[in-house]
């Protein structure tokens, strides 16, 4: 079984549930997952057998993120930078793209908990994205063609996810963000954005 979650926040609490219910063996997850690994008081993710790949979203630690040598953060928990890749066991192919926009900023602090610098999407990670075949992405924020109800004009990330589109022109899309669950189908796209757990909308999805 494959599951891909929305955000986390750090509540590993929940994600800790999931696995304990539905023993997947492998977790797609949108970003936001809330990795903070300065922080010795986080609470800890048991994945004894579920491998939990992830982008980052905009609240994560980017530059300790910028700063790992290997993408195998925690035991079987992969941080997937953008443009990563990764086969699934049934042959479809899923690209990472993490980044998105704080608008709840001002009440973060730079270079503590907020990284303004590191946090957006850029054209260069969407330009050196390699030449293959996508089925799947796992992004944190949409496309511009994705309707959501509201969009901070502040983010470029939304544009360069729309070059994402069409450059590859998945059949799938998963993402996060927006803190409440939608779908559509637009572009020849199925997509899917996920909310986060205690919300009181679907948060996870199987695959």
């Amino acid at each position: 079984m494959i599951l891909v979650v929305g955000d986390i926040h750090g509540e590993f609490r929940y994600l800790n549930s999931l696995i304990n219910k539905r023993q997947p063996s492998m977790i797609l997850q949108v970003g936001d997952l809330g990795y903070w690994p300065k922080n010795k008081r986080n609470q800890k993710i048991k994945n004894k057998n579920t491998k939990i790949y992830f982008c980052d979203g905009n609240h994560e630690d980017h530059e300790s993120l910028r700063k790992l040598k290997n993408n195998e953060v925690f035991k079987n928990i992969f941080y997937m930078k953008r443009g990563s890749i990764l086969d699934l066991p049934n042959g479809r192919t899923v690209l990472f793209m993490g980044g998105s926009y704080s608008f709840d900023w001002k009440l973060r602090t730079l270079g503590i908990d907020w990284f303004r610098d590191m946090e957006l999407l850029t054209w260069d990670d969407v330009v050196n994205t390699p030449d293959t075949i996508i089925d799947i992405v796992i992004s944190h924020t949409a496309p511009e063609e994705f309707f959501m109800m509201f969009n901070p004009k502040e983010d470029p990330s939304r544009k360069h996810l729309s070059y994402i589109l069409k450059k590859y022109k998945p059949k799938e899309w998963y993402f996060g963000h927006f803190h409440y669950y939608r779908s559509g189908f637009d572009c020849n796209c199925k997509w899917i954005g996920l909310a986060y757990p205690g919300s009181g909308y679907k948060w996870y999805v199987s695959l």
